[in-house]
């Protein structure tokens, strides 16, 4: 028989394990509960005297716990990483922004679930912990020497949550409950099997189509969904997961042919029949390239729908037909994924090109299978096997400068406020030759037409004429290779009209060139756009969207003058005219700024604005300044005829 002393030890023993277990803060959580521990951390080398330029060690724990009533798919969450954080590995999971580690985090990033991306809840798997649970281990690099370098904020980055502060528990760990949002509207259903379909600036498309014990076939589909956006020369690029190796192509192309990694590693180890020298590409992360056009009937690499167009992905209202890239690849996969309907997608995708927006990739998500036209020709569809979606959205910060800048000029000055100093950038150092920094010579109209090394002598005369002060070194150029001047031509009783210009200084043609300006307070009065095809963007209320004719749809590169020894090269130019009317924008100032776009794209790649308008200070009447203005107009038409 226990003694009572026995007894009262074994009650105090249990009410404090339960008094403990009560205190566990997921326990009090009925949604998703997140939580971020840190761990430990140490000093590493080099070794500097600025305490907070010094690199340390950081290991931490991020957990997310399903604790609701249903299943959470596709689970995202962010941390706000504020020490400069270079994360080096983490398990369970990857960057949601299709980054791959090692990778800067010090501004904040999301994490996605890998590989298992869906988190169950206890109702499903009557309590088992392994299906409810994702344990993230983290490992980096942060600077400074903080005792607990905690985040700014944790949060569930999924839809229809709704995540109240962060709550802290002693001094290394932060934890949040984000419940569901009653007010948040969702097209899940509890008992759904895939997540739907979503939409973004770009969407891609991963389908597996037929599959082997060893192999399968995948068709990538690149759908551009933004009314602006557009890719040209497109590089799409991903991370294989479990060895797999690319071993034919249809439609595109690796950048890299190279069967090194599977020689040399355990594809070559496992696969000792197949002859690697007819395989594409064995490179944990290849680079995607389309084909050019003339391979559009090739036996051997075209003959698929919507490939081979040169990289060059139109925004669907331009042509619906061309904004879509499309090709098929054989894939061999690698043990323990030999089951038929086990399959590891890639991840981390990125997309860029040339002239073309920065996109941000999410991670491929399972949706439910895409259907396709049966092969028999018979009206009936097939589906693949699996599929996913991956949606790239254009990011707000570009990683680099504009590659177009705008001009302004105006009925009422003879002076053009020409592209802003280093619009597109400058080289490092340019102190020597130019300055970066200041404001650039006002021009001539004529001299738009003249390449910037050829400016330099009207720049200066022109500006002493107009009493300016010459800068020494004298500003640099806009350095871009596509530039546009917005001119303000009339402004009458019941209306007014702009014309805009574009110069091709670059050496490069642009087929099915498009552009678009928004007028914030002016769009209203939008009458129409003689010499391009011109509407109001559909879904926009302040853009215009502007396009070649046929027959007219290249803007071609820079060329010789009709003299190439004494003549500046000539830019490829197009122009037209556009017109408004004053009804729909009563009170609008044309003259005082609401005649100039607040934005203007070339192929989807926002251009750099000056930061001034044109002012009349020269007091010339508005007949002199109209009459100047039609004079500017004749003489720019007269140079593009030549």
């Amino acid at each position: 028989m226990a003694s009572l002393a026995h007894i009262f030890c074994l009650s105090i023993l249990l009410t404090t394990f339960t008094a403990s277990q009560s205190q566990n803060p997921a326990d009090s959580c009925n949604g998703i509960f997140v939580s971020y521990v840190y761990n430990s951390g140490f000093q590493i080398p080099p070794n500097l005297t600025d305490p907070t330029a010094q690199p340390y060690n950081f290991k931490s724990s991020l957990t997310v716990l399903n604790n609701g009533l249903e299943e959470l798919k596709s689970w995202r969450v962010f941390v706000g990483f504020q020490h400069k954080e270079y994360l080096v590995s983490a398990s369970q999971a990857l960057l949601a922004d299709g980054t791959s580690l090692p990778a800067e985090v010090g501004n904040g990033t999301v994490f996605s679930g890998f590989p298992a991306t869906d988190l169950k809840s206890a109702v499903q798997t009557a309590g088992d912990i392994n299906q409810m649970r994702a344990r993230v281990e983290l490992l980096g690099t942060q600077y400074g020497a903080p005792e607990f370098p905690m985040p700014t904020n944790i949060s569930l980055a999924n839809d229809g949550f709704s995540c109240p502060h962060p709550s802290k528990t002693g001094n290394n760990e932060t934890h949040i409950c984000c419940v569901k949002d009653p007010n948040a509207r969702s097209n899940i259903t509890f008992d759904e099997e895939f997540l739907p379909r979503q939409e973004g600036d770009l969407s891609i498309m991963y389908d597996v189509i037929s599959v082997y014990e060893t192999r399968y076939w995948a068709q990538v589909t690149i759908s551009n969904e933004n009314p602006i956006g557009r890719l040209d020369n497109w590089h799409l690029s991903w991370d294989w997961m479990s060895e797999e190796f690319i071993n034919t192509m249809r439609g595109a192309y690796p950048y890299v042919v190279d069967t090194n990694d599977c020689l040399f590693g355990a594809q070559g180890e496992f696969y000792k029949d197949l002859d690697f020298s007819r395989v594409l590409n064995c490179e944990k992360r290849p680079t995607i390239i389309d084909l050019p056009v003339a391979r559009t009937n090739d036996t051997n690499l075209g003959l698929i729908p919507f490939c081979c167009r040169n990289g060059t992905i139109l925004p669907p209202s331009m042509d619906r037909s061309k904004s879509k890239s499309v090709f098929r690849m054989e894939v061999y996969k690698m043990p323990p994924y030999f089951n038929r309907t086990k399959f590891i997608p890639p991840q981390n995708w990125k997309i860029n090109g040339t002239f073309s927006p920065d996109y941000q990739c999410g991670p491929p998500v399972r949706v439910s299978p895409s259907m396709f036209p049966d092969p028999s020709g018979l009206p009936s569809e097939s589906a693949a096997v699996a599929s996913w979606q991956v949606v790239c959205n254009i990011t707000v910060v570009k990683s680099e400068p504009p590659k177009c800048c705008v001009s302004f000029s105006a009925f009422y000055s003879d002076s053009v406020v020409p592209c802003n100093t280093c619009a597109c950038g400058c080289l490092p150092n340019p102190s020597n030759v130019c300055s970066a920094t200041d404001s650039a010579l006002l021009l001539p109209p004529e001299s738009l037409l003249v390449p910037f090394e050829n400016r330099t002598e009207k720049a200066i005369a022109f500006n002493k004429l107009k009493k300016k002060a010459i800068p020494d070194p004298l500003p640099c150029g806009d350095n871009c290779g596509i530039s546009i001047n917005w001119h303000l031509l009339a402004d009458y009783r019941n209306g007014w009209s702009a014309r805009m210009t574009l110069f091709n200084w670059g050496e490069t043609d642009f087929e099915d060139w498009f552009a678009a300006v928004d007028l914030d307070k002016a769009f209203p009065g939008f009458e129409k756009v003689y010499s391009f095809n011109g509407s109001a963007l559909s879904g926009s209320n302040n853009t215009i969207y502007m396009q070649g004719l046929k027959d007219f749809n290249y803007l071609v590169r820079e060329r010789d003058g009709h003299n190439p020894k004494k003549d500046p090269r000539l830019p490829g130019t197009q122009q037209s005219v556009i017109s408004f009317k004053k009804k729909p924008t009563p009170g609008i100032k044309v003259v005082s700024g609401d005649g100039f776009p607040t934005k203007v794209y070339f192929n989807g790649e926002e251009c750099s604005l000056p930061s001034v308008l044109p002012t009349n200070s020269d007091h010339r009447t508005a007949a002199a300044a109209t009459v100047s203005g039609v004079l500017i107009a004749l003489l720019v038409l007269m140079f593009l005829q030549q």
